[in-house]
């Protein structure tokens, strides 16, 4: 029997809503949105407490999406948990409708912070572990980095005040797939030895394979029992993951699929 069949539905019906909803909107960011599918999947069918009929409720775990880019990776996975009709999701980047090209925690229900500028919701997420760690609240908050993200100066800053401020109740998760916009990190600036980097800046650091919920849940489980330190997991994932044509290929980063492409990714998906 697997333990993690559920999971599994929930994420590939995740993946063909994203792959649907981009193609419908014409625009958007398919790469680092499929890459981080089992990184949601996990944290909202099994890790994080939530409510789907509540999502104001104040004892809620927080989710803030960094990257925030990746919104359809967040947008599937909200509809699929219920906070909003999965019809809202053929209406992404159009006027007026709840779900804009980035994350916005004022007008979608779920979303606990509006992102968009890189290392900005790394901060944020801080700021809120931070709150809730001096209102003596039983809430963890998460935090889901790009690998690309972390060349930017506010990470670092971050890094340095969640250690400073020993926010046990943090957890971040880097989606590491290697790759960014103008082609992998390395060529462009190289963020390398991310473990080793995290380390030095006091954090407990977990390094996982982002496509295996064993082991992320593991990791989950494993923050719960550091005290007095954020936990950062360095999750390595594929690019792309789950369509073929995508794996592994930066020119996937902001494009979307057009009829012929989106026909085969959902018929790949299909036989998943």
């Amino acid at each position: 029997m697997n333990k993690y069949r559920l999971l599994e539905e929930k994420a590939n019906a995740i993946r063909k809503n994203i792959i649907t909803m981009l193609n419908k909107s014409g625009s958007g960011h398919p790469g680092g949105s499929l890459s981080a599918v089992e990184i949601l999947t996990a944290l909202y069918f099994s890790e994080m407490k939530v409510d789907s009929k509540n999502p104001n409720w104040d004892k809620r775990d927080r989710f803030v999406l960094s990257k925030g880019h990746a919104a359809p990776v967040l947008y599937a996975t909200l509809a699929e948990k219920g906070f909003f009709p999965k019809e809202e999701l053929l209406k992404l980047r159009q006027v007026n409708s709840m779900l804009q090209g980035h994350p916005d925690m004022k007008g979608t229900p779920g979303v606990d912070m509006s992102t968009g500028s890189l290392g900005q919701g790394f901060s944020a997420s801080c700021g809120m572990a931070l709150a809730n760690k001096l209102d003596r609240n039983e809430i963890r908050t998460y935090v889901l980095l790009g690998d690309g993200e972390v060349q930017e100066g506010i990470v670092w800053e971050t890094a340095m005040a969640a250690s400073h401020y020993k926010l046990d109740n943090l957890v971040a998760i880097l989606d590491f797939n290697g790759l960014q916009i103008d082609g992998s990190n390395d060529s462009v600036m190289s963020v390398q030895p991310l473990a080793d980097k995290f380390k030095a800046f006091g954090w407990n650091v977990i390094e996982i394979d982002g496509h295996d919920y064993g082991e992320i849940i593991k990791a989950f489980n494993a923050a719960k029992t550091i005290k007095e330190r954020p936990t950062m997991t360095l999750a390595y994932t594929i690019k792309g993951k789950g369509i073929s044509f995508m794996e592994d290929k930066s020119g996937w980063h902001g494009k979307a699929p057009n009829e012929e492409e989106t026909k085969v990714a959902l018929a790949e998906l299909e036989v998943v």
